[in-house]
């Protein structure tokens, strides 16, 4: 890639930002496609909309690109940052969703001491829904509890919530739920049925400790593998001046090192993922 293309890269970009920072100020509805990040973006807490996320990420598209050419290191890089936004929103969604499952069950909780005190139970799952404090967590109810007030019955909201719930454990106690309220079971069977689903709960958040505890041994070494690379790399790129000028070339630049970085953060993501497979 030579500076004319480099330039116009630069320019497309900066154009696309300008765009979008200047669409900012007017009345214009968001996107209305759908947005691979929009579900990441909501269950993050991202509230700024659609276009300032793309904004941001044409910024740092600009910015790397701007020193890929400065410093000479490949443009290939500006992949990487276009993507980085992406991974980055993937990851605190998941650490949401993740206290959100831990605290679903105090939800459970506090929808049962409500029913238990003689509480409808309309009102028990609003008492439940405040006692979580996480806004993530009680949103299916919440979104459930919204569709009652609007005249719909609180068994199909409830299962309307369970189907857009992410987690499977959620979705299936809402639904137990919504099938209690659909036999018209009475309110103290009502509140047995929640005390079973709050225990089905706690058994596998206690199961889900004991599998992160001795999963957490295995990945710290392959993050302490993953750093050893590079490390070792640096090491003997300092002391054989040879293959710090393979390191140096277009071979090393191109291949070698993107190469060993995407297979190092496949490996991780892989560990990843294999436990939260068996969490689910």
């Amino acid at each position: 890639m030579n500076i004319q293309h480099v330039g116009a890269l630069s320019a497309a970009t900066a154009a696309i930002a300008l765009v979008l920072v200047l669409s900012l100020r007017g009345e214009a509805p968001d996107v209305a496609l759908p947005h691979p990040d929009a579900s990441a973006l909501r269950d993050a807490g991202w509230d700024r909309g659609l276009r300032r996320w793309e904004a941001l990420r044409a910024g740092i598209v600009l910015s790397v690109l701007t020193a890929a050419f400065a410093l000479g290191i490949p443009v290939g890089l500006v992949l990487l940052a276009a993507i980085a936004p992406s991974i980055w929103i993937r990851l605190r969604a998941e650490t949401a969703r993740d206290g959100a499952r831990r605290a679903f069950g105090r939800v459970l909780a506090g929808t049962e001491s409500a029913l238990r005190s003689g509480l409808s139970l309309p009102d028990a799952l609003r008492r439940g829904s405040d006692v979580a404090a996480d806004g993530l967590a009680s949103r299916p109810l919440v979104d459930a509890l919204r569709a009652f007030d609007l005249g719909a019955g609180l068994d199909s909201s409830l299962l309307g919530a369970a189907r857009s719930c992410r987690d499977e454990r959620a979705r299936v106690a809402i639904m137990s739920l919504a099938i209690g309220i659909a036999e018209r079971l009475p309110r103290e069977r009502l509140a047995d049925l929640m005390a079973a689903i709050a225990d089905r709960v706690a058994f596998e958040e206690r199961l889900e400790d004991e599998v992160r505890a001795k999963a957490a041994g295995v990945r710290q070494q392959q993050r302490l593998l993953a750093l050893l690379v590079p490390a070792l790399a640096t090491y003997l790129a300092v002391t054989m001046p040879t293959l710090a000028v393979t390191l140096g070339s277009d071979l090393g630049r191109f291949v070698l090192i993107p190469g060993a970085v995407a297979l190092e953060a496949a490996g991780v993501i892989l560990g990843r993922r294999v436990v939260r497979g068996a969490l689910r």
